[in-house]
């Protein structure tokens, strides 16, 4: 019984992964007739779905009732990977919910400090500042270079 089991989870990670709209119709198929089940991979898919509908609300207030809910629902589960995304998010609803109102992401600026983290890794041979600055303008977003440098 086991093994029938983990057969039909056989290669749908991606696919569990995967927001509905790329799925496939393959996969979609294949998905559903995985949600048949109530294993826990299953119940954390449902769950991970239903917290991906907070990105389209535009009122916070609602926005911070689905939270909620879903966060009580994450709870409830009985699943440690859920319970502790809920213990890590609780401390920071507030700048989560910021969403709602801004519309802005940070990724563009992570992803500049991770590109002056990986020169800051290769300029170790740097004889100055100078040159190290100069490398963070070149490699961060191919910036012309300040007037002093």
């Amino acid at each position: 019984m086991r093994g029938t089991a983990k057969a039909s989870f056989k290669k749908t990670r991606f696919r569990l992964l995967k927001n509905p709209w790329n799925l496939s119709t393959d996969e979609r198929a294949r998905l559903s007739t995985l949600g048949r089940g109530n294993t826990p991979r299953v119940r954390a898919y449902y769950l991970k779905e239903a917290l991906q509908l907070f990105w389209d609300y535009r009122q916070t207030g609602r926005a911070a009732d689905h939270l909620r809910r879903g966060m009580h629902a994450a709870r409830r589960a009985r699943l440690e990977p859920c319970q502790d995304f809920v213990r890590r998010r609780r401390g920071h609803l507030a700048g989560v919910l910021a969403w709602t109102r801004r519309r802005v992401s940070h990724g563009a600026l992570a992803g500049m400090h991770n590109k002056i983290k990986l020169v800051s890794h290769r300029s170790f041979g740097f004889r100055s500042v100078r040159n190290y600055v100069a490398a963070i303008y070149h490699c961060g977003a191919r910036l012309p270079l300040p007037a002093d440098c």
